[in-house]
This record gives C-alpha cells, sequence and structure tokens, in this order.
C-alpha cells in the first residue's frame, strides 16, 4: 500500500494523510501546513529561505549533499548538425570547410586586393570629377561660416 503525501507550503517536508492543516485564502489558494507553527511564521510572513529547518534554507546553503553525490551526474554531450546558413547552402559550407588553409588565404588576398582596386578606381573618378568643377568654376565660393558678420554690421547687444 502506497501513502499518497503531499508537502508543506512552509517548510517542504512530507506531509502523510490526516495530518496537516489546510489554510484557504479569501481568493481561493489553498495552502497545507504540516503544524501550527508553519501556518504561524507564514502568517507573520517570515520567509523560509531564512529559517535554518526548512528544505528551502537547507537546498540553499548546500546541507544534506549526500544524497546529492550517490546520484550520478550525466553530462549531455553536445552534437553539431551541419545546415544551411543565411542563405549559403550545406554544399557550399561543407566545401569551404574542406578547404586547405592555403587556398582559403589566397581567397582572401584576392578578395581584399579585388576591394582595394574598385576603392582606388573610384577615388580616381571622384579626383576627375573635382578637377573638372574646379576648371568649370574658375574659383572657390564664399564660405558661410557661422558667428561671422557682414562688413559694416555693429558689434554688441541689441537694446
Amino acid at each position: 500500500m502506497v501513502l499518497k503525501t503531499t508537502t508543506c507550503r512552509f517548510s517542504g517536508l512530507r506531509i502523510y494523510p490526516g495530518r496537516g492543516i489546510l489554510f484557504v485564502r479569501t481568493d481561493g489558494q489553498q495552502y497545507l501546513f504540516i503544524n501550527r507553527k508553519t501556518k504561524s511564521l507564514f502568517g507573520q510572513r517570515k520567509r523560509p529561505a531564512k529559517i535554518a529547518w526548512t528544505t528551502v534554507y537547507r537546498k540553499q546553503h548546500k546541507k544534506d549533499q549526500e544524497a546529492q553525490i550517490a546520484r550520478k551526474k550525466r553530462r549531455a554531450t553536445t552534437r553539431t548538425q551541419a545546415r544551411s546558413i543565411a542563405g549559403t547552402s550545406l554544399e557550399v559550407i561543407n566545401k569551404r570547410r574542406a578547404e586547405k588553409p592555403e587556398v582559403r588565404k589566397a581567397s582572401r588576398e584576392a578578395a581584399l586586393r579585388e576591394v582595394k582596386e574598385r576603392l582606388k578606381s573610384s577615388k580616381q573618378e571622384k579626383a576627375a570629377l573635382r578637377s573638372a568643377d574646379a576648371k568649370r568654376g574658375g574659383g572657390k565660393a564664399a564660405k558661410s561660416v557661422p558667428g561671422a558678420r557682414a562688413p559694416g554690421a555693429k558689434s554688441g547687444t541689441r537694446r
């Protein structure tokens, strides 16, 4: 015969059938306490984590460790699963992974060289446009500088 036990809502201890005090709050929530002491402490709004004989306190302060050591801990092995990422297919990823470091380095250098050449050509185009603008305009336009006064303007405060 197996006895159905419940746990005390304050202390965490087992309550056997026919024992305990049932407290029903006005919102309908039920609390089962092992004895009057736990019900009184609950009513005083004491925290079970600060009372040494409760199971919550014992768990937080690492008491009763022998029981936990008896169980062997298993470490879950993480399996990496290859899948396509952001539009690149699995075949491309596997091909890149299988590449030798020398080949990878050479392709990286070629890509960098191509980017640098593109930047250099865009700079040359901009310089050519600037020189053409300078030839057409003739001179520099007057800059508008904040805080500068027009000639003949008075300095000081307005009154």
